[in-house]
């Protein structure tokens, strides 16, 4: 029935002291009662007392009129009550303050003195006027009747409203406590959402950066070699017709892995399965001129520039093709579909993805495409996890596209470095020869990035930047544990 602090600050609604004016009626109400009992009692104490009958009744109503202030004074209510006992007085009144006094937020010890103070008071009174009447009667009782009728007297007019007014104020605070509790939950849960929102919204992030990163991977590596053989081709279409014919079937083979490394990260935007070659029938190669492969033709147009515009650009191509990415795939599925195919890149079988074993083809590739390239492998050939020999492959692989692009004709070293609990690997080309143009291909700068993010990822450390001789070199140590 009254609370404290800011709560009660806050629920205030009605006059003065009263958080409601149904409380303030109520309370009006009983006293308007306990007063009217009260000045019908005080006639008889005037006259026992010898005093006016308006003094009685005046000092009745007085009395009786206290139970007003009994949610802000239930102390001051209660001691009232416990002045006009001996008056035979204020029955309303004891009752009404005793439950005020328990069910309100007093400390616990108070409410039990001043309810000792009443349960005493009663007793008293009682024990002398009952006696007194026993006195003056002509009935003659044993004298356990006297205690006894003021034991159960005093027991009876105070046990009862202090018991429900410590059950009503346990039980509020009880409710508050829930209240509170189901608000701070509330508060909690919109915490938790506005961070999982955010954690939500950083991992399509996170997943978008690393499809464009897989892709670009993929995808560059190959293009550039084939934009290099294309224009040796047109070099010595007519010098060398044999060279030209073998330029050409070069060019096909790495049109042919292009677009077999791009439905396989594709296939899952068109299925929304997990496995990219289900939405192909196996994942089996394509003819250039079949449907599936003007599909994938299409979808590698539209991500092309997934490196600088993020995956959305490859479902956009592929929807110029005739075909929609589902809405319901989710972007770490496209993310683990990228990385898988990625880790693919060169396994036309199947297998686990590249390696360092791997890497002899990849030169053999660079030195097909006329760049002046040598493998220096140093230790002992050892297996690593699969990550470890993927992220290394990409180094490499990324590293020798860059040279492709920028110095196209710059002689090569490439040093692989087998350690005790390391394995690093350092690509470095010399300044491209005079004349050499530039091979013209675009570059969004997600290259190095992309090399640095994967090494940082396995705790291992990146290096990157010009020669002292005008060339460049990339260097990677990557723990094997």
């Amino acid at each position: 029935m009254t609370t404290t602090g800011d709560d009660h600050a806050a629920a205030v609604t009605g006059p003065w002291w009263w958080q409601r004016p149904r409380s303030a009626v109520l309370d009006v109400g009983l006293a308007l009662l306990s007063a009217a009992e009260c000045a019908v009692e005080g006639v008889a104490f005037a006259r026992e007392t010898g005093l006016p009958v308006p003094v009685g009744v005046v000092f009745g109503l007085l009395a009786g009129a206290s139970l007003v202030v009994r949610r802000r004074w239930p102390i001051a209510v209660v001691l009232v009550g416990i002045a006009v006992a001996p008056a035979q007085m204020g029955l309303l009144l004891g009752l009404v303050g005793l439950y005020t006094l328990a069910a309100s937020e007093l400390p616990r010890r108070i409410i039990g003195v001043l309810s000792g103070m009443s349960l005493v008071a009663t007793l008293i009174v009682t024990f002398v006027r009952v006696r007194q009447d026993l006195m003056h009667g002509d009935v003659q009782l044993g004298e356990w009747v006297v205690p006894t009728v003021a034991v159960s007297t005093a027991v009876g007019v105070t046990a009862p409203p202090v018991l429900l007014g410590l059950y009503v104020g346990a039980r509020r605070r009880l409710m508050e406590s829930l209240r509170e509790r189901a608000g701070s939950l509330e508060r909690e849960l919109q915490l938790l959402a506005d961070r999982a929102e955010e954690r939500a919204e950083w991992a399509r992030g996170e997943e978008r950066t690393r499809i464009a990163r897989e892709m670009h991977d993929v995808v560059a590596h190959r293009v550039s070699l084939m934009v290099v053989h294309a224009a040796a081709l047109q070099a010595v279409a007519r010098k060398d017709p044999e060279k030209a014919v073998r330029n050409a079937a070069l060019v096909g083979d790495m049109g042919r892995q292009a677009l077999t490394e791009l439905r396989e990260m594709l296939g899952v935007l068109r299925s929304g399965e997990g496995t990219p070659s289900s939405a192909f029938g196996g994942g089996g190669s394509a003819a250039p001129g079949s449907p599936s492969a003007s599909g994938a033709a299409g979808a590698g147009s539209g991500t092309g520039t997934v490196g600088a515009a993020g995956p959305g650009a490859g479902a956009a191509g592929a929807a110029a093709q005739g075909w929609a990415p589902s809405s319901q795939v989710p972007l770490a599925a496209v993310g683990a579909a990228a990385a898988a195919a990625a880790s693919r890149a060169v396994a036309q079988d199947g297998g686990e993805g590249p390696s360092l074993a791997e890497l002899e083809e990849l030169v053999g590739q660079s030195r097909a495409a006329g760049m002046a390239v040598e493998l220096l492998v140093e230790g002992e050939v050892r297996v690593y996890a699969s990550v470890v020999e993927q992220t290394a492959y990409r180094v490499v692989q990324e590293a020798l596209t860059n040279v492709h692009k920028h110095a196209g004709g710059a002689r090569t070293r490439v040093r692989l470095a087998h350690r005790g609990a390391e394995v690093a690997m350092q690509v470095e080309n010399e300044p491209p020869p005079g004349g050499v143009p530039d091979a013209g291909l675009p570059s969004g700068g997600n290259g190095l990035v992309g090399m640095r993010e994967r090494v940082s990822a396995l705790g291992g450390v990146f290096v990157s930047g010009p020669t002292d001789a005008g060339g460049f070199r990339v260097s990677a140590v990557l723990p094997v544990s």
